[in-house]
């Protein structure tokens, strides 16, 4: 146990934080058209992952981080080889967005739901919501009735 932990001691804690290659395959997207990772893309013999596995052990054989690895992907074949948009940009459009629709939705419905139950709370109480009419108003009316009366 102690030669485990002197052994721990001793290595340097970048290796110890290294990168595997699922971590970073796990992160792009199979450019074959499967819509997949590179990592879980099942084609047999892929145009696509199978160059793309092997770029991407040579790099972390070489002791890039994964932010780093990434970088190099994103700049060789664009953003569409990331497995999830940058938050960065245009793109944290997509990451924003959802989260204030339903946010706005959900205060429409509270607002929507205190309207009903407060109309409802008013007409359950029996005040009296009678039109007022002016005096000229209430002639006319009784004048129109009056004329349609058989």
């Amino acid at each position: 146990m102690l030669l485990l932990l002197a052994l721990l001691w001793l290595v340097p804690s970048s290796a110890v934080a290294m990168v595997t290659t699922k971590e970073v395959e796990e992160a792009l997207t199979c450019q074959c058209g499967c819509g997949l990772t590179v990592h879980s893309c099942n084609h047999l013999q892929c145009g696509s992952g199978i160059p793309l596995k092997k770029e991407v052990q040579a790099l972390v054989s070489q002791g890039l981080g994964r932010d780093e690895i990434l970088l190099r992907f994103r700049d060789k074949y664009g953003e569409k080889i990331l497995s999830s948009p940058t938050a960065e940009g245009f793109n944290l459009t997509a990451w924003i967005l959802p989260f204030v629709v339903v946010a706005a939705g959900g205060a429409l419905v509270v607002r929507t739901a205190r309207r009903w139950t407060a109309s409802t709370a008013e007409r359950e109480d029996g005040s009296d919501r009678r039109i007022q009419l002016s005096e000229h108003d209430r002639r006319r009316l009784e004048a129109e009735l009056a004329r349609r009366e058989p």
